[in-house]
């Protein structure tokens, strides 16, 4: 059996975690959402009750009302979030230590070594299920298949409380009945293009003319015909082997909402300031950076760029997200922005990267790095704090979401 992929999707994981907690919530129409006075107030998870009724995640607090009107609105306790993940954890590398975190409530377990002790990937995932509702009373959904992608897909295709097999010999009559949009990194902007073309299905996707895909979604509208096909080469890393981030981002909601080119640049400065420190911290250097606005209709819009030489200075990254910005709020009509988020992309180690010297933009960029570790180092004893740049707003944000994605 090839199936060895599982994918753990613990079901309404923050809403599921709260009844646990209070039991007599259990049944009830529940949702868990940021605070309305921090201006977070959207909904971050709902019970099955609340979704049945049309409660969605990302919703903001009064149009869930407008469908739910007895919901019952609790705030985040992310403490005891962690606290039940990490137990979760413990339960999946109890039966392999090929575990790879996708955030707080979903994971992917290789198994392929473990029937032995523990039987088939099917007796794996039923076992896996057991203990997690029997010692956490939480439920999971698990998908098992030969890819990370199919048991993903397989996770999502029935909820809650159940497992679906996805294997090369039911893949086509499966998953390829599914909606496109089901597809693991299919955003927004790529259903659009498969909406224009008539790619509805995954199975349209896999059939779709490889040139049209690279065309119009370069080399990751051919990944994702791969991955419709069922091929994959990507493994489920190892839960204890230190990885070095993939990319570091950051992003912060405004107190009010930002209506000027002045207040977004200083906004976005401090969001630099704080991924350049930690580009520092793990010794790396970006050589490209992705910019997110949200806007106050709660609509986001993103762009990225690559840099000319690689760089872990706040200067680079800024004055390189400066036309990013410009550009997406041009294109946003200059509606106000509720939340910026800047992330550093394609990294690599601080000794794969040796400075040519020959260029004046390069060794001002060392100058700009170096200034920088001495302020780390005043921040260190200090705070952080201790040292901020003269165009950065004081107060600038609340609930700053610093956030170093390993995924």
């Amino acid at each position: 059996m090839k199936e060895n992929i599982l994918h753990c999707d613990a079901n309404n994981f923050y809403a599921s975690v709260e009844m646990v907690k209070d039991p007599s919530l259990r049944g009830k129409n529940i949702a868990v959402c940021g605070d309305p006075e921090k201006r977070h107030g959207i909904i971050l998870a709902k019970s099955e009750g609340a979704k049945a009724r049309g409660v969605k995640t990302g919703q903001t607090i009064w149009e869930a009302k407008k469908f739910c009107p007895d919901l019952i609105l609790l705030q985040p306790d992310f403490t005891s979030y962690m606290k039940y993940s990490k137990a979760l954890f413990s339960i999946y590398t109890s039966f392999t230590d090929r575990v790879e975190s996708f955030g707080l409530d979903e994971c992917w377990l290789d198994v392929s070594g473990s029937h032995t002790l523990f039987g088939t990937s099917e007796e794996i995932a039923e076992k896996i299920r057991t203990r997690a509702r029997e010692e956490l009373g939480l439920t999971l959904s698990v998908g098992i298949s030969f890819t990370k992608v199919f048991a993903k897909l397989g996770s999502d295709y029935k909820k809650p409380d159940a497992q679906t097999l996805i294997s090369e010999e039911n893949y086509r009559s499966l998953a390829w009945n599914l909606p496109v949009g089901d597809i693991l990194m299919v955003g927004a902007g790529a259903k659009r293009f498969f909406d224009s073309v008539g790619i509805e299905t995954i199975g349209d996707l896999a059939n779709a003319d490889p040139l049209l895909l690279e065309t119009k979604l370069g080399q990751m509208g051919l990944l994702l015909r791969k991955w419709a096909n069922g091929e994959e080469e990507g493994q489920v890393k190892y839960y204890y082997e230190k990885r070095d981030p993939e990319s570091v981002g950051n992003g912060s909601t405004a107190e009010k909402d930002l209506t000027t080119e002045s207040e977004c640049l200083s906004f976005l400065t401090a969001q630099a300031e704080r991924v350049a420190t930690r580009l520092r911290k793990h010794h790396l250097f970006a050589n490209g950076v992705h910019l997110t606005l949200k806007f106050n209709t709660l609509s986001t819009s993103g762009k990225q760029t690559r840099l000319s030489y690689p760089t872990a200075s706040a200067t680079d990254l800024t004055n390189a997200a400066k036309p990013l910005f410009r550009t997406l709020w041009q294109e946003g009509v200059s509606r106000p922005i509720r939340a910026i988020t800047l992330t550093a992309i394609c990294l690599i180690k601080e000794g794969e990267y040796i400075p040519t010297t020959m260029l004046e933009e390069e060794r001002l960029s060392k100058k700009h790095t170096d200034l920088e570790r001495a302020i780390d180092s005043i921040r260190d004893r200090f705070g952080y704090g201790a040292i901020t740049r003269g165009n950065i707003m004081k107060t600038s944000s609340k609930g700053d979401s610093d956030g170093e994605d390993n995924s």
